[in-house]
């Protein structure tokens, strides 16, 4: 991936790890129309390129990403619905290509994810946080509803009480409770945090390409499926995957191994 980007910090490895990096420090990496736009087309980029096995979001500094910028809210001056729903196509265009990356992502989140940065944390399919990691639907302070599919990934998370006191009331919270809560995998000492996500994007990287698409795919449908749609989808995903040149090296591999 050779484009350079304004807001953002792009790296993909040797060994196929991608490292998106939300790249606006002195504004805690919030969120505007450019960085919106930038994203989407990075994501685009990155799932398109072969070569990339695992992606790692990120923030440059001490934060993740504070939310949605409000200078850039508003220099847009006061709006009409109708215009404001156009507006809003972008991040629906961000949205769609982070839970639709075809590899899994791990979210990496350091100080404040709040607002739409922690809705786009939500997306990542693992989310490690570091302990002083503080996370907040912030939108009730500015007089907004959750966006960027909070909506959606935050009841499957914590249930809907949790999901609607936490929206409703904006309040914060630490590292630990978001992890008592279901909302990531792990907290980790804020000197480790970016060195454990590479370890875990490093072991990712080594599966298969095929089987882990087709596993988180059907993953993310399990939640709105019933026993024998999914037993439709497991069957054709494994038809697929025993079909693959990957199975066939990793069960060679395998062989030889007990053989030795």
């Amino acid at each position: 991936m050779t484009r350079s980007f304004e807001t953002l910090l792009c790296d993909v490895s040797d060994a196929g790890v991608a490292t998106l990096t939300l790249n606006r420090p002195a504004s805690l990496n919030a969120i505007n129309r450019l960085m919106a736009d930038e994203m989407t087309d990075a994501l685009e980029r990155l799932a398109a390129d072969s070569s990339v096995r695992v992606l790692i979001l990120r923030g440059a500094g001490h934060a993740f990403c504070a939310g949605g910028d409000v200078r850039d809210m508003a220099g847009q001056g006061v709006r009409q619905a109708g215009e404001a729903l156009e507006g809003m196509s972008r991040y629906r265009r961000l949205v769609l290509a982070l839970h639709g990356f075809p590899r899994p992502v791990i979210a990496a989140v350091d100080g404040v994810a709040f607002g739409a940065g922690m809705s786009l944390a939500l997306l990542a399919d693992m989310v490690l946080l570091s302990d002083r990691a503080r996370l907040c639907m912030v939108f009730q302070r500015v007089g907004l509803i959750p966006d960027c599919a909070a909506l959606f990934t935050l009841p499957r998370l914590v249930g809907l009480q949790r999901a609607k006191a936490l929206t409703l009331s904006a309040r914060e919270i630490g590292a630990t409770e978001a992890h008592a809560m279901g909302l990531a995998l792990e907290v980790l000492p804020w000197q480790t945090l970016h060195a454990r996500a590479d370890e875990v994007a490093a072991a990712l990287a080594t599966g298969s390409p095929t089987a882990l698409l087709l596993t988180k795919q059907a993953l993310d449908a399990s939640l709105q499926s019933d026993l024998p749609t999914m037993l439709a989808m497991e069957a054709s995903a494994q038809a697929i995957a025993l079909a693959s040149e990957e199975h066939r090296i990793a069960v060679q591999a395998f062989v030889r191994k007990k053989g030795q």
